[in-house]
């Protein structure tokens, strides 16, 4: 065997043992990013069309999460959110899309309180499901819910409806403690 020909052998091996490497390095990143996002992984494949292009965004939320300094609520602004989510329900029957009104803002204030960019609807739906995927759709729901009644389209069915999902990620923004972030 030549030289030249032990050479080439080499490189062919390094190359195959890169290939390999890369290729179980995406499938874990897949597979650790499907575990942590999940429903949010499929409406975010969806929306881009391509598993590179999903994952990609997915991370740069994460990494952009990361730089941010999610804190928790004291007790007494706990317990002011709590009293404040308490009027709104009770509202509801009397007024109901006063009560929507009242609930965005408030999951908002929280939003605000726990330290999340107030950006865009869109960003901070995306900020919120990097810590909360599993409820996120519940506020892009109630949200497209409240854009359909003010024109008009929505049912005061619609807009209990989008009460509840105000309610299960108010629940889990007043509730969640912050996680630590690697």
């Amino acid at each position: 065997m030549t030289t030249a020909t032990a050479v080439i052998i080499v490189i062919v091996a390094v190359l195959a043992v890169l290939i390999v490497g890369f290729a179980l390095y995406r499938k874990e990143r897949s597979r650790k990013l499907r575990a942590h996002f999940g429903p949010e992984y499929d409406r975010t494949l969806r929306q881009y069309g391509s598993e590179t292009k999903a994952e990609e965004a997915l991370a740069s939320r994460q990494k952009r999460m990361e730089k941010i300094q999610i804190r928790p609520l004291t007790n007494h602004q706990r317990d002011q959110f709590a009293d404040q989510w308490h009027g709104i329900q009770s509202r509801f029957v009397d007024d109901p899309s006063e009560s929507i009104r009242d609930a965005d803002r408030l999951v908002m204030d929280v939003m605000a309180a726990r330290g999340y960019p107030m950006a865009d609807f869109d960003r901070r739906a995306e900020d919120i499901s990097v810590d909360h995927p599993h409820v996120v759709s519940n506020y892009r729901k109630a949200h497209e819910i409240a854009l359909t009644h003010k024109n008009g389209e929505a049912s005061t069915e619609d807009l209990r409806e989008a009460l509840v999902c105000y309610r299960r990620l108010f629940d889990e923004l007043l509730e969640a403690q912050t996680a630590p972030r690697r």
